[in-house]
């Protein structure tokens, strides 16, 4: 399968934080857009809060020019961190009133959030999902059968 440069670096730079655990939801240098960009914070100055999807000015501006950031657009970075964010179990955007998880390193907890962050960087690149796997049977007519869907594969 065929992936775009973006997309490796960014599944790099994500698996590497995960096995490394400097992968926190909490933290703008850590999170899921920070280490895609290369442990930067500068992208929580597109929008003013974090987890929100809705640019300020000097995101509308960075995205209106053109610009990208390691391949990705200003509100397609703040998409990847709602979608890791969300994955992870907080209510968005982040205040000091929103629902908090006990245990931001918590590996099982990250591990999901990464597989969400993953299928949506796929369909950012308009792929399918790399990661997903359904277990396959095989019925009394030896078609292919998926164990989640009980539909017949063509």
């Amino acid at each position: 399968m065929n992936t775009s440069h973006r997309l490796e670096q960014a599944l790099k730079k994500l698996y590497t934080a995960f096995y490394n655990d400097t992968l926190h939801p909490e933290c703008c240098q850590q999170c899921a857009v920070g280490n895609i960009l290369d442990q930067t914070d500068a992208w929580k100055h597109f929008s003013d809060r974090h987890g929100s999807l809705q640019l300020n000015y000097v995101g509308l501006v960075h995205q209106n020019l053109g610009r990208k950031f390691n391949g990705y657009t200003p509100s397609e970075l703040l998409q990847i961190e709602a979608i890791f964010l969300k994955a992870c179990g907080y209510s968005l955007p982040l205040m000091s009133t929103s629902k908090r998880i006990e245990d931001p390193q918590d590996k099982d907890l990250l591990f999901v959030a990464l597989l969400e962050t993953i299928k949506f960087l796929c369909e950012l690149d308009g792929i399918p999902d790399i990661l997903e796997h359904k277990p396959m049977l095989r019925n009394h007519k030896d078609q292919q059968i998926s164990v989640l869907e009980n539909q017949p594969i063509d």
